[in-house]
Parts: structure tokens; C-alpha cells; sequence
């Protein structure tokens, strides 16, 4: 697997949405669901999906001579690797310069920046 970092491209998302939405699929399903927005060969549908089994976004069993994939993260585990690579890329590794920057772009307000703090408060203290 390639490092932790590594990130979906805007294709690859689409595909990995398709698979978190069924659970699991073929490449021909994966092909099938894409079209007729996006008419891809099967080849390049299976190769994209074992980029992303390298990424670690995926997973695969055989069935048959038919490999089947399956989500190897959840949605939030995702998001949270292209979070990281953002904040490592824009903002020298800080969070805390994200959300400033969040706050100042008025994507996030401080009255909820306060309220995921209660909440991760609360929730630290449960564990």
C-alpha cells in the first residue's frame, strides 16, 4: 500500500462513491454505473480500481475469475486523508491555520467552530 497520504483523484472519487453506494462491484458494474456520463473501457475501470486498492481505498475478493470490490475506508476516513494532505500542502501542517482560514473565508463561523469544540470535549471525555 502506498502511503497514508494519498488521495482520490476526481475520477477515482466517483468510482469510490459507486462502491461505497453498492457495497461492493465488479469493474463492469463500476464501468455500467458510469455510463452514459462517463463512458469508460472496462480496462481502464479495472485499472483505476486496483490504483485505488494500492491507495488503500479499496479492497478485492475473487469470485469466479471476477474480482469484487469493496470500500477498505469509510467516506469520513477518506475525506479526512484529502483533509490532511490540504493542510499539510496550504497550510505547513496546522490545522489550527485551516480553521482560522475557514473561519476568516466565513465557511465555518465561530459559533461553530465553539460547538465542535464542546463536542470533541465531551466526546474525549467518554473514551
Amino acid at each position: 500500500m502506498k502511503k497514508k497520504t494519498a488521495t482520490l483523484s476526481p475520477l477515482e472519487n466517483r468510482l469510490m462513491q459507486l462502491v461505497w453506494e453498492r457495497g461492493s462491484s465488479t469493474a463492469e458494474q463500476v464501468r455500467q454505473a458510469l455510463q452514459p456520463d462517463r463512458p469508460l473501457k472496462e480496462s481502464t475501470v479495472r485499472t483505476l480500481l486496483r490504483r485505488m486498492e494500492e491507495k488503500g481505498f479499496l479492497n478485492h475478493r475473487v469470485q469466479g475469475r471476477t474480482y469484487v470490490y469493496s470500500p477498505a475506508v469509510p467516506p469520513q476516513k477518506a475525506a479526512a486523508r484529502a483533509v490532511r494532505q490540504i493542510v499539510d500542502r496550504f497550510c505547513g501542517g496546522s490545522v489550527e491555520a485551516l480553521l482560522v482560514g475557514m473561519v476568516d473565508d466565513e465557511l465555518l463561523d465561530s459559533d461553530e467552530l465553539q460547538r465542535l469544540a464542546d463536542k470533541l470535549n465531551r466526546e474525549g471525555g467518554e473514551a
